[in-house]
């Protein structure tokens, strides 16, 4: 099972593809790391964000989408835009695509009872994708238990 894991900054969604497969996990190779929306843009330009986002899944056959949650308010409190990329990917009309909300909780207590088989450093990620390979880590063995 293919999940996608997603960290939402400003007006980007960075992706990380992760497949586990008989208990193994792989890295599918992936042409984009980020999907972004223009700063001032147009109910067109979500539109085609969503659109991008759906297609990409579709090719990947991705079957869940993990998006590490950010906070409404206080000092880590994600900005406006982030949440119209994050309602614009859980509106995708794809029947087979499931989509999760990782607070940041349940990500730290699944790390500290599952850590990374990996170091993220040997994964051949760019650095920016981090937290979206813990996204789909994190996801993939939630997946799991359900």
């Amino acid at each position: 099972m293919i999940v996608c894991g997603v960290e939402l900054t400003g007006s980007d969604a960075v992706v990380c593809l992760l497949n586990m497969d008989r208990g193994q996990f792989n890295l599918p190779e992936c042409k984009v790391r980020k999907l972004s929306l223009p700063k001032n843009h147009s109910r067109e330009d979500l539109q085609r964000f969503q659109a991008a986002f759906a297609e990409l899944m579709a090719e990947y056959g991705v079957s869940s989408v993990a998006i590490k949650e950010r906070m409404p308010k206080g000092k880590f409190a994600g900005g406006a835009i982030s949440f119209k990329l994050e309602a614009a990917i859980q509106l995708i009309s794809n029947g087979e695509l499931t989509v999760t909300l990782l607070p940041p909780a349940l990500i730290k207590s699944t790390l500290a009872a599952n850590p990374l088989p990996i170091g993220f450093a040997d994964t051949g990620l760019k650095a920016f994708q981090e937290t979206a390979f813990i996204a789909a880590y994190v996801g993939q063995l939630q997946s799991a238990r359900v």
